[in-house]
């Protein structure tokens, strides 16, 4: 099973009594480091695979390749003690508080990804596109995007 997701640097805690998150899978990609990523999936990010964590299994049923869903993760690598930012790291932008950015530095980092289901395999997981976060970056939530009618 995945461990939580706490302790003062990766962890989810607050001031009065605190918080754990439990990843569902962890991401695997060829995306191994922050200056090769792309800020954004749109912007030539690669497949990768959510390996879901097999206590989750019966959580995938209904998902279908082709479907796309959001992807809930816990940008690990970020700095949680960040509250502006230069948009996309661009200097000649003016600072903009990390709640009006994408940024992955802010108080809780967590990643919101568009992507498209490519395949499914029962021993790994969803095979996804484009989804621009590093390898190793823990899952937190899965859910499907929703269309008009839906909402």
């Amino acid at each position: 099973m995945t461990e939580p997701i706490n302790g003062p640097i990766n962890g989810l805690t607050t001031g009065r009594g605190g918080y754990t998150l439990t990843p569902v899978g962890t991401v695997r990609s060829a995306l191994t480091s922050l200056d090769d990523a792309p800020r954004q999936g749109r912007e030539g990010a690669p497949e990768a695979w959510l390996e879901i964590d097999t206590s989750y299994d019966d959580a995938l049923d209904g998902l279908t390749p082709g479907a796309e869903i959001l992807v809930l993760t816990w940008l690990h690598r970020g700095s949680r003690d960040v509250l502006k930012v230069h948009p996309r790291s661009d200097p000649a932008r003016p600072l903009t508080g990390v709640f009006a950015t994408r940024s992955p530095d802010r108080p809780n980092p967590v990643g919101l990804h568009r992507v498209t289901i490519v395949k499914i395999d029962p021993d790994r997981g969803l095979l996804v596109h484009p989804l621009e976060t590093l390898d190793g970056t823990p899952v937190i939530d899965i859910k499907p995007v929703l269309d008009a009618s839906d909402r």
